[in-house]
């Protein structure tokens, strides 16, 4: 359950990040534009409107609000978020807002909103996760407690089902578990980290692993919901770490990323059926964005292409269905600079970050794949309550051709001791995976 080592762009990199090895991209040509709008205009966030005089919710006159991040369940069919309503004011006439729960439809042929409304409004800081059955998970803060209720449209209403609470100082839902019917929770103390099954258990909340250290994070590494990723800090600080927890041998904690002694490695995403993992770490002498497979040999890559300047980069979806072919997965990622956010499309083999405008109204940083590569985009804007942007991931130049295919250029999916065969194909720690120049012993 590791993956390998480290491979950088530059030797002057090399030097800062003590051994590990380079790879030599080329740079991005320029963006191309989408038919979708241009990244920066007004309302292209999707984010709502100020707000009014303040109502229950108690939301300050004129204040513009940054919208709760929607959360998509983990198999793209709902999508659950907080969304702002106008309210009466008991006192005067005039209107204010509040939060209430809203889930998206969005697998069948049109999707659609349904707001799930209760008698009292919900906090901002409350968080909701869409279960595969159409409920959805909410998170509320009650005092030195976090209460746990799901939410179900009932005819004109909403239900109610309380599944009890956990007492702590702070409770995190974690990303929608692959079953689709279960959700989990971190809670972090100063030694250690509790992992709770929060719903889909059998007598409420109950603890499923104590995790020593501070973790944050997660990531499925498995369509089971059994192997969970999360990025550790132990106790008295250090580099932050990945491993994995085995949710159904107590919590059992296995390495998984391991670059450099002293480097922070984090991972932002994992495909179970390709094993592609998106990794963000600092042994390059800095912080990148780089790539590897979950068990491989090879080593791991931060190309170039996902390190343009004065932008951050973030990864939100990889294409599912492509088994045993990783470097074919197209990523969707996050891109925001000073024009605002827009979208970027790669894959491992085509080493080119296709940079595309966003729909109008797109819920930023949220978005699935198909298996036959077309990224869906939920949107929201003011003619549309929910919406789904289709984009069909762009296409690559062949291998061989273009600019990139000049002679003595590395395709980027060579391993970095290409001139002497491995001599081992089992899973490896990163620490431990082969680098060019050093010899592999046996």
């Amino acid at each position: 359950m590791t993956a390998c080592a480290i491979e950088n762009e530059t030797a002057r990199a090399a030097e800062t990040a003590g051994d590990a090895v380079l790879e030599d991209d080329e740079p991005d040509a320029p963006g191309e534009p989408a038919g979708f709008g241009v990244p920066g205009e007004d309302g292209a966030d999707g984010g709502p409107e100020q707000a009014g005089a303040p109502g229950e919710s108690g939301v300050p006159v004129g204040a513009a609000l940054a919208p709760p991040p929607l959360t998509i369940a983990a198999d793209g069919s709902y999508a659950a978020r907080l969304a702002l309503r106008n309210v009466a004011a008991e006192a005067s006439d005039e209107a204010g807002q509040a939060w209430f729960v809203e889930r998206w439809t969005l697998d069948g042929h049109e999707p659609y909103a349904v707001p799930l409304p209760l008698d009292q409004p919900e906090e901002p800081d409350s968080q909701v996760l869409p279960l595969a059955d159409g409920r959805v998970l909410i998170r509320r803060r009650v005092a030195d407690r976090h209460a746990l209720s799901l939410l179900y449209p009932t005819g004109p209403g909403t239900g109610e089902l309380p599944l009890g609470a956990v007492g702590c100082a702070d409770l995190t839902l974690l990303p929608p578990s692959p079953d689709g019917a279960s959700a989990y929770a971190l809670s972090v103390d100063a030694h250690s980290t509790a992992v709770w099954l929060v719903a889909g258990g059998t007598f409420g909340p109950e603890l499923v692993a104590e995790v020593p250290g501070r973790c944050s994070g997660g990531v499925w590494l498995d369509r089971a919901g059994r192997m969970l990723a999360l990025d550790r800090e132990m106790p008295g600080g250090g580099p932050v770490k990945a491993v994995a927890v085995d949710l159904e041998r107590g919590g059992e904690v296995t390495p998984l990323l391991q670059i450099a002694p002293e480097s922070n490695d984090r991972l932002l995403l994992a495909d179970a059926d390709s094993g592609l993992l998106l990794i963000r770490s600092d042994a390059p002498g800095h912080d990148r964005l780089g790539w590897g497979v979950l068990g491989s040999c090879l080593p791991v890559r931060f190309p170039e292409c996902l390190h343009p300047a004065d932008v951050a980069v973030t990864p939100f979806a990889v294409q599912p269905g492509q088994m045993l072919t990783p470097e074919s997965c197209a990523v969707a990622l996050r891109i925001d600079g000073a024009a605002g956010s827009w979208l970027g499309v790669w894959r491992p083999a085509g080493r080119r970050l296709h940079q595309l405008a966003a729909p109008e109204g797109w819920q930023a940083g949220r978005g699935v794949w198909t298996r036959d590569g077309v990224l869906r985009l939920p949107y929201a804007d003011e003619n549309v309550a929910c919406g789904v942007a289709l984009l069909e991931a762009p296409v690559d130049e062949e291998r061989g051709t273009g600019p990139a295919a000049e002679a003595g250029a590395e395709s980027g999916m060579q391993p970095s001791a290409a001139a002497a065969p491995l001599p081992m194909c089992k899973p490896i720690p990163l620490g431990q995976a082969p680098l060019m120049g050093r010899m592999v012993p046996g």
